[in-house]
């Protein structure tokens, strides 16, 4: 039985709360659970301790059972030093999209065309 760490969505429509469980990974994402390890309320300010509460006890009682977190809680615990830092790159994500590209080649043709009338 494959265990993870991963968030269950609670509150009313565009007022979201989450809980932080351990599940079964074949459990749906709001359904059965084994236990509820902490709480995640993304209304709140960023700076606030409410935001993230979590049972750090029980997070790594899974983690030594073999639970693997999921990306969101993942960079939670590796900010709270339970998980050590891992390595990602994103390298598109600096990339412009294709429209910017388009752009910025349209008008870098209307800067040389300016240049070169002006020169003429």
């Amino acid at each position: 039985m494959s265990m993870k760490i991963r968030l269950a969505r609670g509150g009313s429509k565009k007022r979201p709360h989450y809980s932080i469980v351990a599940a079964d990974s074949r459990m749906p994402r709001d359904g059965r659970f084994k236990e509820k390890l902490g709480t995640y309320n993304p209304l709140l300010a960023k700076d606030d301790e409410n935001r993230i509460k979590l049972d750090m006890e029980r997070v790594k009682f899974w983690l030594g059972q073999g639970a693997q977190p999921t990306d969101r809680v993942s960079r939670w615990l590796e900010n709270a030093g339970v998980l050590p830092k891992k390595d990602r790159a994103n390298l598109k994500k600096a990339e412009p999209g294709d429209k910017a590209k388009k752009r910025a080649e349209e008008k870098a043709k209307k800067a040389e065309a300016a240049a070169e009338a002006a020169a003429g």
